[in-house]
């Protein structure tokens, strides 16, 4: 692998959160070593979003990006997060932007504009354009987006391999072309992310996984140590960084017991991620910042990263990412019910140009909604559940008709659509 640039040495904490101006600044004030501005999952891609948020990235990649609510005023401090762009998946079109009469990519609407407008100030500011990338099913997507990476910076006049890009592992057949995939990406310095949300979903959806209440499915259940603990043995066997997954509770300043409930469930999980080799980790709210620090500190110390950790101590099968039986896991009537609560109150954000919402103490993006009606799809296919059950649940959520009536359509349509955004993306404007 090429060797990551100084300023992603260090990236034991990065936050992530859409590309709205205020969330900007204060991801980027919030003492995380990255922040992730996502133009994907957190994002509801409305043409407003979009380029409002090519328009915030410009700023901030500038230092000028400030806001005055009237109330309150936002500007960067001296000391600020490097960032990192998410554009879109390969799934995703931007419909308002065409090429030879077709629309464009949104992966590559994202990530061109953002390289085109940014890449050299980046450059000559002594950082560089770092992306994320979403989705990823191969080490074929990996070779496409090294090949647009190397266009664009030939076409720029940029140094080869000073894009450099971050690969969320967050579906099951990516899972078993790591090492390819950091092959295809290596003149980029290329790290992996343990994308857990979508992982989940995936295996739902590629793998007919049959998992209990989404609850019960954490990165301690067999299958999903096994892919934490092989992405940490891969990236480091490569001398590449593995960053660990997004716990999705947040804290709450007016309620103290949720807050210590959230805190807790964060420590425990990053606790665990920095004990397992990783090299850093995601968190969604700056007051979590402190939080996966310490942990990550006590482990790491002085030391940048543990990519000298190569963990041979691990042997992950085949059969251990295929074997989806959660111990003491059960499908329940509360776990139909949050389920389309959360997915259709969710969408109901989504469809007012809402990506990231807090719902029930938890940050839900498109990822967990995924899951959401993935369970719901697979339930019901699998008999546990008959869609009448699925349909009163969904019509006692208190949302729009509009968000009743989509979700509905992506959890109980067979057979099983891909993913909810394309359907939900004809509803924006």
């Amino acid at each position: 692998m090429a060797p990551a640039p100084a300023d992603l040495q260090d990236r034991r904490v990065e936050i992530t959160g859409p590309v709205d101006r205020k969330m900007m600044i204060n991801a980027l004030n919030s003492g995380a070593k990255v922040f992730m501005a996502d133009f994907e999952d957190a994002n509801s891609p409305t043409w407003q979003n979009v380029v409002d948020g090519q328009r915030n990235v410009h700023d901030a990649v500038r230092r000028t990006i400030e806001l005055d609510t009237g109330e309150r005023q936002y500007r960067l401090n001296d000391q600020i997060a490097t960032l990192m762009i998410r554009p879109r998946g390969w799934h995703l079109l931007e419909r308002h932007h065409d090429v030879d009469g077709k629309p464009v990519s949104g992966s590559l609407f994202d990530f061109g504009l953002t390289v085109f407008h940014n890449a050299r100030e980046q450059l000559e500011r002594g950082t560089g354009p770092y992306f994320y990338l979403p989705k990823l099913e191969s080490h074929l997507e990996a070779r496409l987006w090294a090949q647009a990476f190397a266009l664009a910076e030939e076409e720029l006049g940029l140094p080869h391999g000073s894009i450099k890009c971050t690969v969320l592992i967050e579906t099951i057949l990516a899972a078993f072309e790591m090492d390819a995939i950091l092959y295809e990406l290596r003149d980029h310095s290329c790290s992996l992310n343990a994308g857990r949300w979508d992982y989940i979903f995936s295996c739902i959806k590629k793998m007919d996984a049959l998992l209990p209440d989404r609850a019960q499915v954490t990165m301690t259940v067999p299958f999903m140590r096994a892919y934490a603990l092989l992405l940490v043995k891969t990236c480091h066997c490569r001398e590449a960084h593995a960053i660990g997954g997004m716990a999705a509770f947040i804290p709450s300043r007016r309620d103290p017991d949720v807050n210590a409930i959230a805190l807790a469930k964060v420590t425990e999980d990053k606790q665990r991620e920095a004990g397992d080799g990783f090299d850093g980790t995601w968190v969604a709210h700056p007051d979590l910042v402190p939080v996966a620090m310490a942990e990550f500190d006590a482990v790491l110390g002085d030391r940048p990263n543990q990519i000298d950790r190569n963990r041979a101590d691990v042997a992950v099968t085949e059969d251990d990412l295929l074997d989806f039986r959660v111990p003491g896991g059960e499908i329940t009537d509360e776990g139909l019910r949050v389920n389309c609560s959360v997915g259709v109150r969710y969408v109901d954000a989504w469809l007012q140009g809402v990506g990231a919402a807090a719902i029930d103490n938890l940050m839900e993006d498109a990822a967990t909604a995924e899951i959401s009606r993935a369970q719901v799809w697979s339930w019901v296919q699998a008999g546990r559940f008959d869609e009448e059950r699925a349909r009163r649940e969904i019509d006692a959520v208190e949302a729009s008709a509009e968000a009743k009536e989509l979700f509905a359509e992506v959890a109980l349509t067979v057979p099983f659509m891909d993913f909810l955004t394309p359907t939900a993306y004809q509803h924006l404007p």
